[in-house]
């Protein structure tokens, strides 16, 4: 995979210019490009170009602006050099730092078998998207609002514009995430990933991986993207993803 070219596509397609999802609408300046829920409980800024001159004016606009909680989703290579510690002085809060990881779908070595005793399931109604909301907010403490919507008035259109998928034991629900797709862009992004502690390191989480890559795969995506923890990093690379940026997420909750 050429990776300047496709941080480059990443940026434009995904952040710059990002198509807005369910529940979600896009609004670009010339400055910031922003995504706000449309019940308005949340913002957050995907795409900044911004000097020394005029960074904290228009973080001070952000945040004025702001109905419900704000994120500034801050990459690596973002201008300038000093904005997070403007950030911080804003009164922005820093979550963990991910890694901006994109695979070539057609360089993935699909599909991935799940480990004996796990079946991985869409999620087709409320029970399904009660069960990946609990693994997600047992794993990563929160589940981001908007979630649950999204999935929900994804399953009544055609195609799927977010796929949702658990991975059970039995009748247990031990990982889950979802796909969302971005019609007219290259690029569909892997979410909410997690896994139960109890179930780490038995191929569920590559499975996982692996199942949502077969759904992009069968959809004619190019990119795959995944912001990844450090604890999923070499999962992700040994599977054929690259890591193009770091990536923080800065939080300023209403």
């Amino acid at each position: 995979m050429d990776v300047p070219a496709a941080l480059a596509a990443f940026d434009e397609q995904m952040r710059r210019r990002p198509v807005a999802g369910p529940g979600t609408r896009v609004e670009c300046t010339t400055r910031v490009t922003r995504t706000v829920g449309t019940d308005s409980r949340w913002a957050a800024v995907v795409w900044s170009d911004l000097s020394e001159a005029d960074a904290d004016a228009v973080i001070a606009a952000e945040i004025a602006r702001a109905a419900g909680s704000l994120e500034w989703k801050l990459y690596s290579h973002d201008r300038p050099a000093d904005l997070p510690e403007r950030l911080r002085a804003a009164g922005l809060r820093a979550e963990p730092a991910e890694t901006v990881m994109i695979a070539d779908v057609a360089e993935l070595d699909l599909p991935v078998a799940a480990p004996d005793g796990v079946r991985l399931a869409a999620v087709t109604d409320d029970a399904g998207i009660a069960a990946m909301v609990d693994v997600q907010r047992t794993v990563f403490g929160s589940v981001h609002l908007g979630t649950a919507e999204a999935v929900r008035a994804s399953l009544r259109l055609r195609p799927r514009p977010v796929e949702a998928v658990v991975a059970w034991a039995g009748d247990v629900a031990v990982s889950a995430g979802r796909i969302e797709f971005h019609e007219g862009t290259e690029f569909a992004g892997l979410w909410g990933g997690g896994t139960l502690p109890e179930w780490r390191g038995r191929g569920v989480f590559r499975a996982l991986v692996g199942h949502r890559a077969v759904l992009a795969r069968d959809r004619g995506v190019h990119y795959l993207q995944v912001d990844a923890l450090p604890a999923s990093r070499p999962i992700l690379e040994r599977m054929g993803f690259h890591p193009v940026a770091g990536t923080i997420p800065w939080m300023l909750e209403s």
